[in-house]
């Protein structure tokens, strides 16, 4: 199939024609061409007003519900949601009925999305059962295509267990992502533990929980020599601590969800269940720290923490609805709209495309003759609505819901397919 993108601007710092207009043409999966003007026989022509293109978007940090809860999100409605936000790589958290721990398991989502433009990449369960006591056989995960390793919203409670699992992946080069939040400081917490907490009478989450677990966990990294990825860190100290460990030397990276660079605590004044999230929407004070963080690279990339839940877990009592939000299909403009008076859509893209594929260790094209067409093409700065209409996800569950947003995806191109949205 052969794909001709017309006056497309590209971003791609990398690339010498970053920040150019040109005419793209793409065939069996390659790019054949980049010029000012193109003309093709058979191609698939694609064009529209104020399109840009960049590397394909990457996600870091997702949730589906395959096996044992699809209910709330399978493969493929998952994949669509990812194509959707304008994402062509997508990395699932192990937290399913059963956990992805084996290599049968790995082996089954890789079966399963294969035939996806999406490229699904698992992240296999650190211990058994995600329990944090029995390291799984992370090798064998590995061999079989997991991307890494985490037990996903349970934090390792256990120093010995995480001091053993950074040294097992250590030899194969395998990544560990540590999502901190010491369990007995965070103890039933239902948001932010602050002002609004107080006001409105909701056990708070003390930003104290995340930072005693990525100090631990740093201490940790640096005994072992080994590397750490900490996800969807939250707090002003958080931020801090990596800082230091960077400036240290130590092998960590750090991503930070687009939802908790736009909204804040105090937005829970009414209740809305869709806004709690884990971690839980921070302070003003940690959004700025946040957004320092990204940009002098402490944080190194953004993620959607994307979370599906069903309505039974959300439509009720707010202490006992589920955390979560669905976040794959706004990533970007949430994103984009926090981040757009202070950041160059340069450093927002390479948050969302250089950065986590480096951490990832995956194919990290530029946009060249001769490359793998591996691309998003998005629009920066149309305004749009996030109306209930527009979700393709199978849950509904958005803290962004009826929100205007800034910059939208306008379709991909993976494995010599084009996919467009047509809302």
């Amino acid at each position: 199939m052969k794909i001709l993108i017309k006056e497309a601007t590209i971003i791609d710092p990398h690339s010498k024609h970053h920040q150019s207009t040109k005419d793209i043409l793409i065939e069996n999966g390659l790019i054949i061409n980049i010029s000012k003007s193109i003309e093709s026989d058979n191609a698939h022509v694609f064009e529209a007003q104020n399109l840009h293109i960049s590397k394909g978007w990457t996600d870091i940090n997702a949730r589906f519900g395959d096996p044992g809860m699809e209910h709330k999100e399978d493969i493929t409605s998952g994949l669509n949601s990812a194509a959707s936000g304008g994402f062509t790589q997508v990395c699932i958290m192990p937290s399913t009925e059963p956990c992805i721990q084996s290599k049968a398991s790995i082996s089954y989502l890789l079966n399963e999305s294969s035939d996806h433009l999406v490229s699904l990449h698992p992240i296999g369960a650190l211990t058994e059962n995600r329990r944090g006591e029995q390291i799984n056989e992370l090798y064998d995960m590995y061999q079989s295509g997991a991307i890494g390793f985490s037990d996903d919203k349970s934090s390792i409670a256990n120093a010995s267990v995480m001091k053993i699992a950074l040294l097992y992946a250590k030899n194969f080069d395998g990544l560990i992502f540590s999502f901190s939040a010491e369990e007995k400081t965070a103890f039933k917490g239902q948001m932010n533990e602050g002002a609004t907490s107080t006001r409105i009478g909701l056990k708070g989450i003390p930003a104290l929980a995340e930072e005693l677990q990525i100090m631990r966990d740093i201490q940790l990294c640096e005994y072992t020599n080994s590397k750490i990825h900490f996800s969807t860190v939250s707090t002003a100290g958080s931020v801090e601590l990596i800082r230091q460990a960077k400036k240290k030397g130590l092998n960590v990276t750090a991503d930070v969800s687009s939802l908790h660079l736009l909204l804040d605590d105090s937005l829970l004044e009414n209740f809305n269940s869709n806004l709690k999230l884990n971690p839980p929407l921070r302070g003003q004070k940690d959004i700025k720290a946040l957004k320092q963080g990204l940009k002098d690279g402490t944080i190194d990339a953004i993620c959607s923490n994307h979370n599906p839940q069903n309505i039974e877990n959300k439509q009720c009592e707010f202490d006992i609805a589920s955390f979560g939000s669905i976040n794959l299909e706004t990533t970007f403009g949430a994103a984009n709209k926090a981040l757009k008076d202070t950041f160059s859509l340069d450093e927002i893209i390479t948050l969302i495309t250089s950065k986590p594929r480096e951490i990832l260790g995956i194919n990290n094209h530029v946009i060249e003759k001769g490359n793998l067409a591996d691309l998003t093409l998005f629009d920066p700065t149309i305004e749009w609505n996030y109306s209930s209409d527009k979700i393709v996800s199978k849950s509904s569950n958005s803290a962004l819901l009826n929100t205007n947003l800034t910059g939208r995806s306008l379709g991909i191109i993976n494995d010599g397919q084009l996919d467009i949205n047509n809302d």
